[in-house]
């Protein structure tokens, strides 16, 4: 559903009058689960865009307090909590504003070291006591679950991709990714590590943000982002510093390798960003693959 300005000025204004002078702006790229706006200098606004979203606000409020003193790397805490009103049927959140511009390969100064640093904060988040923690659900689209539950979609894309990509290493991919076993200790993740939720500052990896799919259990979703926005290099420190056993490795493979198959199968013909940029992320998944397959497994 659209949201404007004009409307988050009113449900501010209502609810919260001590911010009423403040200007509300939309912010540039501000997402596909949320609506953000600016609000006045330091503040943001987060305004869920569909039922299913904002079933993650109550999980925001509870758990973000907890898990940022915890974590190496700001992450957004909320400062308020808005009810529906002026028109719009959903809570939402008012946030601190965090500074920084979403990685991007071209702007990453040093990719091993961000890669570290990435690992690093996953680490720390991995950490945290799970007791409570939310399980994979409707509330983040079932992260942290089985591979399984998207066979369908996987499937779907590489019915459409047959004859543009090579979909027998891709069906043999998949199927390592389901086959390879979940210990079943549960940890904390993230859920959407992707470039747009990555803020830098020079170059450096300095907050992460949209903690909507976050929750506990199996962390290896989190893994994606090493086929979808690190370097070769920097995918093998991301997988040292995170300790990742094989088994763990095949299924974040798999996460990348079913959200890649879904875009590529949805831009298929098209000559734009996201369909080269798919493609490009489906090279690096079966190279990476036939790389390891090659040399045998890790020790």
């Amino acid at each position: 559903m659209a949201v404007d300005a004009d409307q988050v000025h009113r449900l501010v204004s209502e609810q919260f009058p001590q911010w009423a002078s403040l200007p509300v702006q939309p912010v540039a790229n501000g997402g596909w689960d949320n609506w953000t706006f600016h609000l006045g200098p330091r503040m943001s606004v987060r305004l869920p865009s569909a039922a299913e979203y904002a079933l993650a606000v109550d999980k925001e409020h509870r758990w973000l307090p907890v898990l940022a003193p915890r974590l190496p790397l700001p992450i957004p805490t909320p400062l308020a909590r808005g009810e529906p009103g002026a028109g719009y049927p959903y809570s939402w959140s008012v946030y601190p504003w965090i500074d920084g511009e979403p990685a991007s390969a071209d702007s990453i100064a040093d990719p091993v070291r961000f890669a570290r640093d990435l690992a690093g904060f996953l680490a720390a988040l991995q950490r945290v006591d799970t007791t409570g923690g939310p399980r994979p659900g409707k509330h983040n689209w079932f992260r942290g679950g089985t591979l399984r539950t998207y066979e369908g979609k996987a499937q779907h894309a590489l019915t459409a991709l047959d004859g543009h990509v090579d979909v027998d290493l891709a069906r043999e991919i998949w199927r390592s990714a389901q086959d390879a076993r979940w210990d079943g200790v549960m940890s904390w993740f993230h859920g959407d590590v992707a470039q747009g939720n990555l803020l830098l500052v020079d170059g450096e990896l300095a907050a992460v943000i949209d903690f909507g799919t976050c929750g506990v259990g199996d962390p290896a979703c989190d893994l994606a982002v090493a086929w979808t926005l690190l370097t070769a290099d920097g995918r093998q420190a991301f997988r040292e510093r995170l300790s990742v056993d094989e088994a763990t490795w095949a299924r974040g493979r798999g996460w990348a390798l079913w959200k890649t198959l879904v875009t590529c199968a949805s831009t298929l013909g098209d000559a734009g960003g996201p369909a080269a940029s798919g493609l490009r992320i489906l090279g690096e998944i079966f190279s990476e693959y036939t790389a390891g397959a090659v040399a045998g497994p890790k020790a």
